[in-house]
């Protein structure tokens, strides 16, 4: 393991500090200790869902057999995506 040269600043309010150091105390850990275990595990599991995924002998062809397979239209979806959403600024006159 390398010596740690990289420092992360973070500011936090008064009841965020004292969440964390009554955690990291209840783990045993330092403040630091524990917030660096705890940011480096959240981080793995996001990325874990965007990078590797498990899939049995079955499911593999299963998935692999829907990718190989020429796309569909799905009723009502093309309409659907065409349309104004709930972010869209609402047209002169329309009640919100």
């Amino acid at each position: 393991m390398s010596a740690k040269a990289e420092r992360l600043h973070l500011r936090l309010n008064e009841q965020q500090k004292a969440l964390l150091e009554a955690a990291s105390h209840a783990a045993g850990d330092s403040v630091s200790t524990f917030v660096l275990k705890a940011a480096t595990e959240a981080a793995a599991d996001v990325l874990a869902d965007r990078r590797v995924f498990l899939l049995d002998e079955d499911a593999w062809r299963v998935f692999d057999e829907a990718l190989q397979s020429p796309a569909q239209d799905v009723a009502g979806l093309r309409e659907l995506l065409a349309g104004p959403t709930v972010l869209d600024p609402p047209a002169e006159g329309a009640a919100r």
